[in-house]
Formats: C-alpha cells, sequence, structure tokens
C-alpha cells in the first residue's frame, strides 16, 4: 500500500533562489528584528542566535546558530564558543517551560556524514521531547506529526526569550 503526507509550504523553501555560495544561516544572522517573524528567529545575541527548525523533528524543534560562518567546534573562539554554549543552556530552559518539555534531546551533527543537513554552518539542535511522544508514524514511513504550524509555534515561544540581552526581536505579529 502507497500513501502520501503533503507539505506545499516545504516548496517554497526548496525552490527559493540562492546565491552561490550563499549560507541560509548567514542570511538569518544578517537580516533585521523586521525579518524574524518570517525566518523563525526567537533571540539575535552578539554571538549566536536561536531559531525554530524548518524540518523538525518534534514540534518546538529550536536551533542555536553561532553568527560567525563556521562549520566545526574548533572553529570557535572561546567568546563564541562560551556564548553559544550559554545560549543553549537558555533556550533549553525556556523551552522547557514553554512547551512543558518532560525531556530534552541537545545534539551537533559535525559533517554531512554524521548527518548534519547544512554542514557548512555549525549549529546545536535542541529538541523537546515527552513520554510516549513517538508512535508508529516515524517508525514505519518516516512521517512525523506536527501539532502546531511553525509561525503558530514562534508566536508562542517568542516571550520566552524577551528577557535575554541582545537585539530585539517583536514576540508578535503588530
Amino acid at each position: 500500500m502507497s500513501s502520501q503526507l503533503w507539505a506545499p509550504w516545504r516548496i517554497e523553501y526548496i525552490l527559493k533562489p540562492r546565491a552561490q555560495g550563499s549560507c541560509i544561516f548567514c542570511d538569518y544572522a544578517g537580516h533585521g528584528p523586521e525579518q524574524a517573524q518570517e525566518d523563525l528567529v526567537l533571540y539575535q545575541g552578539e554571538q549566536a542566535y536561536v531559531v525554530l527548525n524548518r524540518y523538525p523533528f518534534a514540534a518546538g524543534h529550536l536551533m542555536v546558530i553561532p553568527r560567525r560562518h563556521c562549520s566545526d567546534l574548533t572553529q570557535l573562539t572561546p567568546e563564541e564558543h562560551d556564548a553559544i554554549f550559554r545560549l543553549v543552556t537558555q533556550s533549553c530552559e525556556r523551552l522547557r517551560k514553554a512547551v512543558r518539555a518532560e525531556g530534552l534531546n541537545v545534539g551537533i551533527n559535525l559533517g554531512a556524514a554524521a548527518g548534519a543537513g547544512i554542514a557548512e554552518h555549525l549549529h546545536v539542535h535542541i529538541v523537546p521531547r515527552w513520554s510516549g511522544d513517538t508512535n508508529f508514524l516515524p517508525v514505519l514511513t518516516d512521517v512525523r506529526v506536527m501539532p502546531q504550524a511553525l509561525e503558530a509555534t514562534w508566536r508562542h515561544l517568542s516571550p520566552f526569550f524577551t528577557d535575554l540581552p541582545g537585539r530585539p526581536v517583536p514576540s508578535h505579529d503588530p
């Protein structure tokens, strides 16, 4: 038996023109607060920022990303390293409160062979988890059920990041 799952919103991202050598994470880092909701950026700090993953493993799947383009932990300055992992800790704390996560997966895939979808720019994944949050769909069909649209998730999570110092990110639609 064959089945189809439609995700028409993905085609806009897939077909979006990209300049040669362009990095989506560098593009996000260069955008101002007026672009935050469209980019799904929740927080912009001097060294790193937090963004919702456009292709999440679970609702609320975040990424902490250094502003400077680099592909490996060894390329981070001590200041960048400290800022990124402080932001990972702060994001974990806020995500648990915001979505009542019972646990979190925190991980980094270094290189394409390790599973990095965007291997050229380092990023740390934070995935909220709940007891019994997996079912037969991911196991049998590699399909995940997202209970909330990304834009609604952004609107829900953004107020949890407003107390962090950094560049202002609007917390909801005007």
